[in-house]
């Protein structure tokens, strides 16, 4: 009798552990709502099932219509606490974390099945260092407000960008950066450790690849290469894409600060569809390529892992939903969508990683994988709201370097009464003397990219050489 209990409670934990397993490793995906344009929630989360398959969905705060929308489906919610707030959570008394918890998280439990909540969104990537001591005691008293109210089951972690590493490269260099290795790091692992949560980690290969496309060859990035490999010099391991030397560089870190085992979680991954001319590589066909083997990597069963960690499941969410009309900074920050936000495709893709490869159609060729060279302008964007675009003009102008004397009264680029003239001269003239500072061609989106020369006459507007 003994022995049959034993065989059966070794089955259940072995299907337990497969279920878990199976579970964990399914991707979902991030849904951003920086746009004026998109569906309801209702009809978002209709398409995250059927039109995506996903399994999970990450938003960026608790939304309430959202996580109303999300009530008896079987999709499993991470949500976030805002950056605006943790300053308060931490520093206040625990009563404060307890309402939040009271406010966001109970009333939908268990309906709407929240299994994360995410304390900030790359804090320590921010410039605002005072956040920084704030973020892992406010992890606490959330993890402990979610104890003490009766959600015990919700991991609490917080995204990295992969900018807190200060090395990574070999992999086995993997560091964590000097100014937040022992005042945050070691603190949040032993966190994560007790708490056997994740370390949440923002991996993008487009953004290392971009910046260097000379010395990382495009196809190691979008994980399609078959012949190109790396080896680290220390560990002897064998990497055949970019995405993974990432990971283990994050694992490596953690090892030197004593946890090699806490696992990881891929808080976002992505490649862009679209952005400005001087961009490379983010394209439909790019995009489609990478989400697509990246898919495949990490449904993949038996799990596939990383070189560190062969066999290593890694759950993982997808940015983003939808091409997000007002996000800033560059154009392929509103260009990570699966979806556009009519509902169609981008490009086909199913997040089950169940679709055979040869069921998809042909994509759109690249046109943009090598850098652009000629000339670009910065304009006024069609659609300009007059009274925004008179402050942006105003903004432009009076950042120095005389960036609008030629649009001054009886001088060559002067045309008076004309806004949309003056504004994308003082776009030009601004982008040409800033861009190398960090200076953008976006204007809260008044502005936009050219390669049509706009200049007339004798009034000859400045460009971005490349």
């Amino acid at each position: 009798m003994g022995l049959v209990v034993a065989h059966l409670l070794l089955a259940s934990v072995m299907f337990f552990s497969i279920g878990s397993a199976e579970m964990s490793s399914k991707v979902g995906v991030c849904y951003g709502q920086l746009g004026n344009n998109l569906p309801s929630p209702q009809e978002s989360v209709e398409l995250m099932i059927k039109s995506l398959k996903a399994t999970r969905v990450k938003i960026y705060d608790a939304n309430p219509k959202i996580l109303k929308a999300l009530k008896n489906t079987d999709i499993q919610v991470s949500i976030m606490v805002p950056n605006e707030i943790i300053n308060n959570i931490s520093l206040s008394s625990q009563s404060l974390s307890d309402q939040w918890v009271r406010t966001n998280v109970l009333p939908y439990l268990p309906g709407t099945k929240i299994r994360y909540l995410l304390v900030g969104n790359e804090i320590l990537s921010l410039p605002d260092k005072s956040i920084w001591p704030n973020l892992v005691p406010a992890m606490r008293k959330i993890r402990k407000s979610l104890k003490t109210l009766g959600a015990r089951k919700i991991k609490v972690g917080t995204p990295s960008a992969m900018d807190v590493l200060q090395s990574s490269f070999p992999p086995s260099n993997g560091t964590f950066r000097s100014d937040i290795s022992e005042s945050v790091m070691r603190p949040m692992l032993h966190f994560l450790n007790r708490t056997k949560s994740f370390f949440f980690v923002d991996a993008y290969t487009f953004f290392p690849w971009s910046s260097d496309p000379k010395n990382i060859h495009l196809d190691y990035a979008l994980l399609e290469s078959t012949n190109i490999t790396y080896t680290d010099p220390v560990t002897k391991l064998t990497y055949t894409n970019l995405f993974d030397q990432m990971l283990d560089a994050v694992v490596f870190a953690m090892k030197k600060l004593g946890y090699p085992d806490i696992r990881i979680f891929i808080a976002e991954t992505g490649w862009p569809n679209g952005g400005d001319y001087d961009q490379i590589g983010a394209n439909i066909y790019n995009a489609a390529t990478y989400n697509r083997n990246i898919v495949k990597k990490l449904t993949a069963k038996p799990a596939i892992g990383t070189p560190a960690r062969p066999g290593w499941v890694l759950p993982s969410f997808i940015f983003a939903l939808y091409n997000e009309n007002q996000k800033p900074g560059p154009g392929t920050e509103r260009h990570f969508g699966l979806l556009y936000p009519n509902g169609s495709h981008v490009y086909e893709i199913d997040l089950s990683g169940n679709a055979p490869e040869k069921e998809y159609g042909p994509l759109p060729k690249p046109t943009n994988n090598e850098p652009y060279k000629g000339k670009i302008w910065c304009v006024a964007a069609k659609v300009a709201n007059t009274t925004a675009l008179s402050s942006a003009l105003s903004y432009a102008c009076s950042q120095g370097n005389k960036t609008c004397d030629p649009i001054q009264p009886g001088k060559p680029c002067a045309k008076p009464g004309s806004l949309v003239w003056k504004a994308s001269y003082a776009f030009s003239s601004y982008w040409s003397q800033f861009r190398k500072l960090g200076g953008t061609c976006y204007f809260n989106g008044l502005a936009t990219q050219t390669i049509k020369d706009p200049s007339h006459g004798s009034c000859k507007f400045p460009s971005v050489t490349l």
